[in-house]
């Protein structure tokens, strides 16, 4: 996910190289199941009125962000707002989450020059680096999700996944592992990347987002975009089960590795 964030000042160099155990006590959220009968606002912040900068052309909307059946439906539509001409939904949490194991399960919406988000990030607006977790699906290859990390701004950690049967046909399970000494990636309960070099392991706590957007302008990364109509992004569950809690529901990853 491209975050666009300004600078503040040059003091928040400082703010850097903060040791891992330190990044660590930032968090503040505990283990959780959300499986979408509301969208409470404690836990959730919508955005609304703004955008990520100038590859995105779509307005964050609060009306792009429904929860109805048990799901969450996050959509992309054509509607002016802002200084752009479509519209998107977008959630992240209010609080933030440190080592433990993130779960979504969710259907990508369809179409290309778009992204369906599941993934963590911190950045200078929290007065942090940028360190960032990524599921991705891009409408260019719906056959496929890219994973990918930032620690402290630095990405270039992508890999495509396969997944089966299409990321946008039905509900897939997508979820990572993260912990001191290593990351871990999996489809469907099916380990499928795993990131050991401590050079690109995130260490700082991070608030968790769904998202989904679009561009003109990375036509390479996420195809040439076409609007043919809305289109949405739909989750039944999302879970944080903190390093060494019990596993919440049948069928988590945590039940693996916890």
């Amino acid at each position: 996910m491209i975050m666009t964030v300004p600078l503040k000042n040059t003091l928040f160099a400082l703010l850097v190289t903060a040791s891992p155990l330190a990044a660590q006590d930032s968090a503040n959220g505990s283990s959780f199941v959300e499986e979408f009968d509301t969208l409470d606002s404690a836990r959730w912040y919508v955005s609304d009125g703004w955008n990520n900068g100038a590859h995105q052309n779509c307005t964050w909307s609060k009306d792009r962000v429904e929860v109805e059946g048990g799901k969450l439906a996050l959509s992309f539509d054509a509607q002016p707002a802002g200084d752009r001409q479509y519209v998107c939904g977008e959630i992240q949490t209010r609080k933030r989450y440190g080592y433990g194991t993130y779960e979504v399960r969710m259907k990508a919406a369809t179409g290309e020059g778009l992204n369906s988000a599941f993934f963590t990030y911190i950045g200078p607006t929290d007065k942090k680096p940028h360190d960032e977790i990524d599921f991705e699906v891009l409408g260019k290859d719906m056959s496929r999700v890219q994973v990918n990390q930032y620690v402290a701004g630095k990405g270039g950690n992508e890999k495509l996944v396969a997944v089966p049967g299409g990321a946008d046909s039905d509900f897939n399970d997508y979820a990572f592992v993260w912990q001191k000494e290593r990351l871990r990636y999996y489809v469907n309960g099916a380990l499928v990347h795993e990131v050991t070099d401590a050079r690109k392991l995130p260490t700082n706590a991070q608030k968790i987002f769904l998202s989904l957007w679009g561009t003109d302008t990375l036509s390479d990364w996420m195809g040439r975009f076409a609007f043919s109509g809305k289109t949405t992004l739909e989750v039944e569950r999302l879970a944080f089960t903190a390093e060494g809690d019990a596993c919440q529901f049948d069928g988590s990853v945590a039940c693996l590795v916890n």
